[in-house]
């Protein structure tokens, strides 16, 4: 009796529930539309079961999908191992690597290094998407995710990459308008520019002062949350700190944004003696791919020039 199920499937089917539409699934395979559709026909139709329920616009995967899609990535991360294992991926890195960053910083910092990081892997192939709300950490959609900030999910492995601040800042003609802020209470009679991003609870700033715990300095650490509000809010950085540069308000930013603009003198730090929460960079993959060297070497060349260059700038 033939296999109701091929191996070429596993695959196929992993990418195609990571992708938003059939269409989106045959730019990430490299086939046309029609194709998609029809191995996915061919599937349901081996199996008996129908998979993927499809409109003009949007797909979902029906229980039974679902069911499929948690066993052929099972199997695949066993094919992952098994290869690493044997040695098959050790030698020379190859095969597809799908990277997620951020808009801002993936603009700016991760897209610049792959160009030289697919000429010395000539057998690797990138795809790279920046979001400004990156996927959840869980969603198996990609191999490598930059972040900002130690995830708390268990399940995957984050791996420093290069120490990080945010800052909060404003123009000089700003403060001459309205004044510096001298304590975290301030803040609130100031005009603060918003950022929706993340899961992060939007405009409430914690900010924290002191020592940690007495010791030899004597100083307690104290810890302050400060509602802000502004009349100018947005889900992109890069608004925002060109808002901050034209002097409408106080803004929290991390270092990598707007240290050049810090050194210019156009933005200048506020309660530069009050710590905001970090946003060291990390990146976060599923254990199975831990010992790929797709994406052992290409986190290598990222911690290699991110810690070179954030290390030096925070001298």
């Amino acid at each position: 009796m033939p296999s109701a199920i091929h191996a070429a499937d596993l695959s196929f089917f992993s990418v195609l529930a990571g992708a938003a539409s059939l269409s989106a699934a045959a730019r990430e395979l490299g086939i046309s539309t029609a194709a998609v559709s029809k191995h996915l026909a061919q599937m349901e139709r081996r199996l008996g079961l129908i998979l993927v329920t499809r409109s003009t616009r949007r797909m979902g995967l029906t229980p039974e999908g679902e069911l499929y899609l948690q066993q052929a990535r099972a199997i695949l991360a066993q094919i992952d191992e098994l290869e690493h294992r044997l040695g098959a991926t050790k030698a020379v890195p190859a095969g597809l690597l799908r990277i997620n960053a951020t808009l801002g910083f993936g603009r700016s910092h991760i897209a610049p290094l792959i160009s030289p990081f697919v000429r010395r892997h000539p057998q690797v192939e990138v795809q790279l998407q920046l979001s400004v709300n990156p996927p959840p950490i869980s969603d198996d959609s990609f191999d490598v995710c930059i972040r900002f900030g130690a995830p708390a999910d268990g399940r995957v492995v984050a791996r420093f990459i290069a120490p990080n601040r945010r800052l909060l800042c404003a123009a000089p003609s700003y403060l001459a308008r309205h004044g510096t802020p001298k304590s975290p209470q301030d803040l609130a009679s100031h005009a603060c520019i918003g950022i929706r991003q993340g899961e992060d609870a939007y405009g409430l700033w914690r900010l924290s002062s002191g020592g940690g715990g007495g010791g030899a300095t004597g100083k307690v650490r104290r810890s302050v949350s400060v509602k802000t509000r502004g009349p100018l809010t947005t889900n992109d950085g890069e608004i925002a700190v060109r808002w901050a540069l034209e002097g409408h308000g106080i803004l929290m930013r991390a270092e990598w944004d707007v240290e050049r603009w810090l050194h210019s003198g156009k933005l200048v730090q506020v309660l530069p003696q009050w710590a905001t929460p970090d946003a060291d960079i990390y990146a976060v993959y599923p254990p199975r791919h831990q010992h790929a060297a797709r994406v052992r070497v290409f986190v290598d060349a990222v911690e290699a020039a991110l810690s070179r260059k954030f290390v030096q700038a925070a001298r």
